[in-house]
């Protein structure tokens, strides 16, 4: 399982904007292999954004959904809304736990 994760500074007042183009494209549903998305705003910083989302999948597989799914057209809409981005990566889950 590999976890594709983003931490998002956005311009100020734009979280909505940026989440309406971002979510756009899972309306029709999560890119194939996708088993779980998650976004999370800062509670002290409203401007700072992460997104991540559970692949069950290699990282080859991961590539390859997300160029089908469109990512580079997702990437061109919310950057009007995105002052920088710091980590930006695929993760491996090397410990899953559910209490």
């Amino acid at each position: 399982m590999i976890c594709a994760l983003t931490v998002r500074k956005l311009k100020p007042g734009t979280f909505e904007e940026f989440r309406k183009a971002f979510l756009a494209p899972m309306e029709a549903g999560a890119p194939e292999g996708f088993v779980r998305f998650n976004m999370v705003r800062s509670t002290t910083d409203p401007d700072e954004v992460i997104c991540f989302g559970f692949f069950d999948g290699t990282v080859d597989e991961l590539r390859a959904s997300a160029e089908k799914f469109g990512y580079e057209q997702q990437v061109g809409a919310i950057s009007p809304f995105v002052e920088s981005v710091g980590t930006d990566g695929f993760f491996d889950i090397v410990e899953d736990r559910v209490p």
